[in-house]
Order: C-alpha cells, then sequence, then structure tokens
C-alpha cells in the first residue's frame, strides 16, 4: 500500500475487537502485534473491562504500554500497578444508581478492586466473571462504595430500553459523568474524563506520542469518542452503521480476523 499514513501507536479497543465473541485472541492477532512492534509501533489497549480482566492479554501479546481500564477509568502498568484513576463524584454515581433503578435495569458498581452486584444470578453476571477472571461480591446496596466509584454498568436485554436508559442518562448526568454504551445490552458510567477519547488525550500525554500518529480500532458506540481524537481509525465490520460511518476504515468483522487484517491492510501496508 503506497503512502502509508505515519503510526506510532495503535491503540485498540478488547471485546469484540482485540479478541472474538467468544474471548479469544487469535494466533493471527498475536504476530500482528508482534509486527507492529517489530516494525516499532507501539500498542496499547483500552477497555470497559477492570484492568484485571485484560491480564489474559499481557504476556501473549508483550504488552508493555499503560493499559487503560474501565474506559480511562483506571490507568495501569502491565504489573497492574495504578498510574491514574479517575473516580465518579459521589453524587453523579447516586445519581446513575436511581437512573438506572428506575429503569428497572440490572446495576453493577465497580469500586476499587471490587466487582459489586445486587444478584450474582442476574443476566451476564456468569458471562462476566468468566470474561474478566474473578467473580463479584454480592451487597444488599452499594453504601460507601459509592465514594470510590471508577465505573457503573446498567444491563439489560431489551435493546430498545437501552438505548433509551443511554439517552436518559447522558441528559440527566450532562458533563458530571460520561455515559455511552461499550455493548448493546452495557451502559457504562465513568468520570467524565474517563472515556475512550481521554484515553486517547492520556496516552498521548503519557507517551509523548502525537494524536495524529495513533490509530484507534473499536465497534461500539463509545469508540466513536477515541476515533475523533486519534489519526486514523479502523472500525470491525459488525459495528453499526452509524459507528462505521465515523471510522477512517471499516475491516472485516472481529470473527473474521478483523483487528489482524485492520493491522495488516492499514497501518502495515501489507497486501490482502
Amino acid at each position: 500500500m503506497a503512502d502509508l499514513q505515519k503510526i506510532s501507536l495503535v491503540l485498540a479497543d478488547v471485546d469484540g475487537t482485540l479478541v472474538t465473541k467468544d474471548k479469544l485472541l487469535t494466533e493471527r492477532a498475536i504476530r500482528a502485534v508482534q509486527e507492529l512492534r517489530r516494525r516499532g509501533i507501539r500498542f496499547a489497549i483500552t477497555s470497559g473491562r477492570p484492568p484485571k480482566g485484560a491480564n489474559m492479554l499481557i504476556a501473549p501479546l508483550g504488552i508493555t504500554e499503560p493499559i487503560a481500564g474501565f474506559n480511562g477509568g483506571l490507568f495501569v502498568k502491565p504489573d497492574l500497578t495504578i498510574i491514574e484513576a479517575k473516580t465518579l463524584p459521589r453524587d453523579a454515581a447516586e445519581k446513575t444508581v436511581q437512573i438506572l433503578l428506575d429503569h428497572k435495569v440490572d446495576v453493577w458498581v465497580y469500586s476499587g478492586e471490587d466487582w459489586l452486584v445486587h444478584d450474582n444470578k442476574a443476566p451476564h453476571v456468569s458471562r462476566e466473571e468468566w470474561t474478566v477472571k474473578f467473580p463479584p461480591k454480592v451487597v444488599k446496596d452499594f453504601g460507601a462504595a459509592l465514594d470510590s466509584v471508577v465505573k457503573i454498568v446498567g444491563i439489560s436485554d431489551d435493546l430498545e430500553l437501552m438505548k433509551k436508559v443511554e439517552k436518559d442518562a447522558q441528559e440527566a448526568l450532562g458533563n458530571t459523568a460520561s455515559a455511552a454504551r461499550s455493548q448493546p445490552y452495557y451502559l457504562d458510567v465513568t468520570h467524565p474524563d474517563a472515556n475512550k477519547g481521554g484515553v486517547v488525550t492520556s496516552l498521548e500525554r503519557m507517551l509523548g506520542v502525537k494524536a495524529s500518529e495513533i490509530a484507534t480500532l473499536g465497534d461500539q458506540p463509545n469508540d466513536v469518542l477515541m476515533f475523533k481524537k486519534s489519526g486514523m481509525s479502523i472500525a470491525m465490520g459488525q459495528a453499526s452503521d452509524e459507528v462505521k460511518s465515523q471510522a477512517t476504515y471499516v475491516s472485516d468483522s472481529a470473527e473474521d480476523e478483523g483487528f489482524a487484517k485492520a493491522i495488516e491492510r492499514y497501518v502495515l501496508g501489507e497486501a490482502s
């Protein structure tokens, strides 16, 4: 591919981008990251997951850059030492929980290293536990935990309801929090500066890399925030038309090596 755009850092979303729907990291994806490094291009990940939920990726990918967990609410080193944390103001956390309960969706609270739920049998809890590799704590109320919240999640399989919850939460919270769906059935609420766009800005500052030389890859509405901040953006093939329309390029789906193909075609300039 002629006239490749200069890229110094690749920043990838995890679920639905770097890994498949079965949370698998393919050999081709690993090779693509290795080739990035061989050519002097750095590689970082960002996710709505807690940082320790990304532990499974650190060794296979040889990650050395800061990891942006909770959509940028918590930056850690690869050994999970905290670099920077952004917590929700107490009043915004209380308002968020109330909004979610009023809409009758399940609520998860991530506070410190704890994942708190009301019901560990509720939809998606077991799936999330399998994904992040640690169990939640069941509590009757979130109480004091709301003093140190990194992320609150609303969950429902009613997709139209989740669209409404997202809109209502954004309107009610205004600039006191960032609210965006990380999956069709998850609404992530974080500190106003803890979003995928903020991750680009933070890595620009931490690593001394220009945003114009950062390539971002994602598949969900909250990834559009980092698309807008970076010099190149690539949407996965299974993303919605709305997400795809905001990206520089569109790759194949995550189930068809979309991540690896995106790196090969648009960053490394290799033939299809």
